[in-house]
């Protein structure tokens, strides 16, 4: 009888493995070929047609640099949210969509992307691998031969994920994506991605520096930390080493040209800095009008809760960033439906326009937050901020198809004041 018994117990526990194994092999393939359709999806689109592209070089310390006398369009992405699973192959889609729509438009010289490229949630994408999303979108920005950068968000390698940061900063640097310019960055600093790309004129002066800085994840990168939101900031020797640039480009500069120094810079990252939230409490705290140290110039603070989704603790890159007067503006995403731009103590703070369909409940189905920003670079060192919704009628081309959405921000400019 216990003979029996024991035998009924081991033919269950065997049909119970046989199922999960089976279940396992079909995930496992139903992903596969997720990833394949994001591939033949980014395929299906033309290469950006340019009629003199600018081909960047790299200089003796390794960076990236630009050679023009005239504008240099950088598109600034962010929050693209590719889950890359089979469960969210509709929304995937649709974000390399508006990516393909968007760039094919502007043929800007340069895209960044400020984090958040996958969005591998195993419970809403069906998948752990952090590099299905990334793959989906090196492969899309290679077909359309636009040089392309990427700074990391928290979630393009959770804690949960395949592949942690370092891993996917040795797949953007892989030579097979010849126009993405990401660099992993010293390796005595904090973070992955802290690196620079220059904008320089015949005569060899550095005219703009795109300085691109990994705003880290979590205080603690464990599950509890990533649910609860503790976001950390740059880290102080990350400050140091954007003290070390700057200066560097100074010194460059100055054999040149002694008027241009100190060279100008805009920064970008994923999460916004504290100072950002400090700045729109004086803003909604002085009744939605400009202070002595607050300018507004366009866009709104949506988020519900804490409104600005900052690290939790300090940092002294802004601080750092007003002593040496070089950057004159930043760039970030993480909060979705944020996308205001202002200035504060004399430099931009500045909210891209999310693609994300995907992270947010029912966010694929508005639109007042999805687009882009376009930043030119002018020959002597100033700069434009533009913003461009999605669904407006510039982006109204042929052979690309849009999908209706409800425009649930039209006509606001600002929400109502922080409890």
């Amino acid at each position: 009888m216990k003979k029996a018994k024991c035998k009924n117990k081991k033919k269950i526990l065997i049909t119970i493995i046989s199922v999960v194994i089976v279940i396992a092999i079909a995930i496992t393939g139903a992903n596969l070929l997720s990833v394949r359709n994001l591939i033949e999806k980014g395929n299906s689109y033309s290469k950006v047609e340019f009629e003199n592209q600018l081909v960047p070089q790299k200089d003796d310390n390794g960076n990236w640099y630009f050679t023009t006398d005239g504008d240099f369009k950088v598109m600034h992405l962010t929050d693209i949210h590719i889950g890359g699973g089979f469960m969210s192959k509709t929304v995937d889609e649709k974000a390399l969509n508006a990516v393909a729509t968007m760039i094919t438009k502007e043929k800007p010289d340069l895209v960044i992307a400020t984090g958040d490229i996958a969005f591998p949630v195993p419970y809403t994408a069906g998948t752990f691998n952090n590099y299905s999303g990334a793959k989906a979108f090196a492969n899309l920005m290679e077909r359309l031969g636009i040089y392309w950068d990427v700074t990391f968000g928290n979630h393009d390698a959770e804690c949960y994920s395949y592949f942690d940061r370092k891993a996917v900063a040795e797949f953007y640097e892989n030579e097979e994506y010849k126009y993405c310019l990401f660099q992993s960055g010293p390796e005595d600093i904090d973070g992955y991605g802290n690196h620079v790309i220059e904008v320089k004129n015949t005569d060899g002066i550095i005219t703009q520096a795109m300085v691109l800085i990994d705003s880290q994840a979590y205080i603690k990168d464990n599950l509890i930390e990533s649910i609860k939101g503790t976001y950390d900031n740059i880290h102080p020797n990350q400050v140091q080493w954007y003290e070390k640039e700057i200066k560097r480009m100074n010194a460059e500069n100055e054999k040149i040209d002694k008027e241009s120094v100190p060279v100008k810079s805009l920064a970008f990252f994923h999460i916004p800095l504290v100072e950002m939230m400090d700045a729109w409490t004086e803003f909604e705290k002085n009744g939605f009008k400009d202070t002595d140290n607050f300018k507004y110039y366009d866009g709104i603070i949506g988020e519900g809760g804490r409104r600005v989704y900052c690290g939790l603790g300090e940092d002294d890159l802004f601080e750092k960033m007003l002593e040496l007067e070089s950057t004159k503006a930043m760039f970030n995403g993480h909060d979705h439906i944020n996308s205001t731009t202002f200035e504060y103590k004399g430099i931009q703070f500045s909210y891209g326009y999310s693609i994300d369909y995907f992270a947010y409940s029912g966010i694929d189905k508005v639109g007042s937050q999805r687009g882009c920003t376009m930043i030119t670079c002018k020959p002597d060192s100033t700069f434009t901020i533009d913003k461009y919704n999605y669904y407006s009628d510039r982006y109204d081309l042929e052979g690309f198809t849009r999908e209706e959405v409800t425009m649930q921000f039209e006509d606001v400019t600002y929400q109502t004041p922080l409890e």
